[in-house]
This record gives structure tokens, sequence and C-alpha cells, in this order.
């Protein structure tokens, strides 16, 4: 029994927040970390996603009435409120589940839990009939850039199912965890986040491409190489203005492209997610080739372009997600170049990748390494930067190959939040001399991130 089950079992009994004789349902799922990709998601571009050792636990039991009740004590901490209960016939519709959420900060966290009630309900009204408490607790740091929301919202959403004989797994169930992102939290996220979180395994890392989600076969990185996630001490969110100007500003670029090229952009009638489509990209960004883009259209792209004069030109936003505010100056050039020439760089990678976990390769390491540092210092031209994270990096670099320290990127939305190292195995003095000078030089002491897990298909779901 894990030490979460045994937590779970002192909950339970008479006038304790689990009943006993009841079936409860367990499930688990990792954080994630960007080894290479992050913000190509949304743009259908190829990631590149490991998980880490860090995870959330959610137990799940029904109840005989219409309640959910959450009980999350770690937001205590937070200042939020750790137990929170609603009621299922209230959840009308999404605005109503939205409005619910959203009744004051203490409870904005549930967000991401009470959205799964509410799709499987609107799903499968045949066998949700009832109510069900939750307990949840999470090991994944919050607004780290290792998806803390999405290791929630799979955690608690394969039990829930299970609890209510629903089968969701997969790329079903990382769709689910998203729509509750997008629509319930109104966070603006792509799906890699859920779909490594589910899918990936301990020692592997996930090529997803985003289109909107087509896995790959996981690749075993060679056992010479070493990954650390580290935490620069900035959060990170999603729903900052940095990431939300960074992914309206491509949006933007495509937009004007298609204009371009006289293609019509549409919404696609077929897709779940709200989202926009096109003859030729098929709404897709990351489609076009940093060669077309570079010969056609990055010259005609202006560098910035305040919102106002976008919006001025009768332009539609084909972002349902993102907001183009008129007094904001996008960087249209660099966030739609990034798009663009990231998901080469990921394909570069995984690539080199995959032949080195057949046959090591001192100059594929380095190569690796390389398009790590050109990912990160893209992510600074796209306005999504951060000196602490910059620090991280130039540190790693200044440590450099012949210490064994090959590269390092900011990772998920950027602005902060966690920074991604590779390594060979060996180089732990290197990488901790970085931690040393990074600690003196901002006066904190990171929080290091070493080591994989199974995701949580892989889990499972148990039952106590």
């Amino acid at each position: 029994m894990t030490p979460f089950e045994k937590h779970v079992a002192g909950h339970r009994g008479k006038g304790k927040f689990f009943a006993p004789g009841i079936p409860v349902y367990i499930g688990r799922c990792p954080g994630r970390l960007d080894l290479m990709g992050g913000n190509v998601d949304y743009t259908g571009g190829l990631v590149f996603e490991a998980t880490i050792r860090e995870a959330t636990w959610c137990a799940v039991q029904l109840r005989d009435d219409r309640r959910v009740v959450f009980l999350n004590p770690q937001m205590t901490e937070r200042g939020w409120q750790a137990q929170v209960e609603f009621d299922m016939d209230a959840m009308t519709d999404e605005v109503a589940v939205r409005g619910m959420v959203n009744a004051g900060p203490p409870v904005r966290w549930t967000a991401y839990t009470l959205g799964n009630f509410f799709l499987l309900a609107q799903r499968y009204p045949k066998k949700v009939k009832t109510g069900a408490n939750v307990f949840i607790q999470s090991e994944v740091p919050l607004n780290k850039g290792v998806s803390s929301s999405a290791s929630v919202e799979v955690a608690v959403m394969k039990p829930a199912a299970r609890a209510y004989g629903i089968d969701l797994r997969g790329i079903e169930l990382a769709e689910a965890c998203q729509w509750v992102e997008n629509v319930i939290a109104e966070s603006a996220c792509g799906i890699m986040d859920q779909a490594a979180a589910t899918l990936g395994d301990e020692g592997c890392v996930l090529p997803l491409l985003c289109q909107p989600c087509q896995p790959f076969p996981l690749v075993h990185l060679p056992k010479s190489l070493n990954c650390w996630a580290v935490d620069s001490g900035v959060s990170h969110a999603v729903t900052g203005i940095e990431y939300e100007a960074a992914r309206a500003a491509a949006f933007m670029g495509y937009k004007l492209m298609c204009d371009w090229e006289n293609l019509p952009v549409t919404r696609d009638a077929r897709s779940r997610i709200p989202r926009f489509t096109d003859p030729r990209w098929r709404g897709y960004l990351s489609e076009v080739t940093p060669s077309i883009f570079r010969s056609r259209y990055e010259l005609r792209l202006p560098e910035k372009m305040p919102g106002s004069e976008f919006l001025a030109g009768k332009q539609f936003h084909p972002d349902p997600f993102t907001t183009v505010r008129p007094e904001i100056q996008y960087r249209v050039r660099n966030c739609t170049r990034y798009s663009i020439e990231e998901n080469q760089r990921i394909q570069l990678f995984v690539e080199l990748a995959r032949g080195a976990a057949e046959q090591a390769s001192e100059l594929s390491f380095r190569l690796m390494g390389d398009l790590m540092y050109q990912s990160h210092y893209s992510y600074t031209e796209c306005g999504l930067g951060d000196e602490a994270t910059d620090l991280l990096v130039d540190l790693v670099r200044e440590q450099g190959d012949g210490e064994g320290l090959y590269g390092a990127k900011v990772t998920g939305g950027g602005a902060g939040g966690t920074v991604a190292v590779l390594g060979r195995k060996g180089s732990e003095v290197a990488f901790r001399k970085v931690i040393k000078a990074y600690a003196k030089a901002r006066n904190i002491e990171p929080v290091v991130m070493h080591g994989s897990s199974m995701g949580a298909d892989r889990f499972g779901v148990k039952q106590l």
C-alpha cells in the first residue's frame, strides 16, 4: 500500500471523509517536463514531453446524494479553502459551472476539478447519477511550468470516471481534461500537458504532434544522459499576459498569412475543442516550413503590431482562447517565426534522440544541447524571457560540454517557471556548481526535480 493509500484509509470510517463499505478509487498523474517544445502545441507543432517523478494523487468515492465534495488540505497553505462542496443540480451549463468555481479566490482552484464532473455528467448522463467525495494530494509545484493543472485534471478525471463505470484512457482522457482547462478554467492550454501526463512513462520521452493529438512511440533516452528540471523561483501561469500576448501574436500572424493567400479561415465543426481551420495548413501555423516562411512571409509581417491596428482592419482573431487587446504591442513576426522554426528544431531533436538511443554519440548530444539553447532564446524574442531563467541557462552554458552539460531551456509557457537541463551521467558535479551559483545570485534555494515516473494510464486506477 502506497503512503497515499494509507492516508486515504485513515480518512475512511464512520464520521470521516470517506464512508465505510463503499469502494474508493485511486488515480495518480505526474507532472510533465518539456524537454523540447512548450509553446507550439496550440499551433500544431511537435513536442517532446517527459514525465517528472512528482505527481498528483486523487481518491474518489461516490455518494448517495447529488453533492460533489472536494478536500485538498494543501490549499490551506495558500490561504484558499481546503474543502469545497457543490450541488450537481446547479451545474446546468458551462456558464453556470464557471460561475460556481469563480465565486471567490478561495475556491478558484476547483475550476480544474469540478469541470471533470460536469463533463462526465454531460457526456454520460445515464451513468453519472450521484455526486462524489474527492480527496486530492499533490507533489507537483504550482505555477512552475511543469503542468500542475493537467496533473490535477487527469488525476481526478480517471478515477472519477472509473467510479461511475466509465473507462477513460489515452487521447480521449487527455482531450476531456483539456476541454475542462480550456472551457471551465478558461486557461489557453494546448493538449500536450494532459497527453504527456496520461501517456508518458518512466525513463521515456513522448513525441506528440498536436494536430490535434497524435502520439508517436515513446523514445527511451540513452542511459548515459541525465535530465533535470530546476525551478527558477519565478512563478509562471498560462493565464499571464505574457503567454496570452505571445499566443495571440502567433495567431495574428497566421491570419495575416491566410489573408495574403486568400485562404478562408473557418470554424472546425469536427473539433470538440473550439478551433479554426483553413484549406492549406488546416489551422496549424507550424505546418508552414521555415524555408517557405523565410522566403514568402517573414519580412511582410510587422515586427510589432498594436492590437488596435489589427482590429481596425476588421480582422477576426482565429484563437478562441486569447483576446487581441487594443493597447498591447504584439510581436507578430517573432511569435509567428517561433511557431514555425521551433517545430523544426523539435523534429531534429527527436531524430537525434532516437539515433542516440541506439548508438550514443557525443556529437548528437551537443547538437541536442544547442537546439535547446536556440529554443530558449527564441522564447525571449517572443516576450517570454525572464532574467532568472536566463541566468540559469547562462550558468549551464558556462559549464559547457566539457563538463558534461549540453544544453538548457525554459519550459512551458516561459516568463519564469522551470528550466530543463540536459547532461551526461557523471556531470553531477558541474550541475551542482550551477545550482550553487544560482542560489547565491538569487538568494534562494532552487527546487531540483530529477527522475521520471509512469503516466496516468500506466498507473491505472486502484480500488480500496
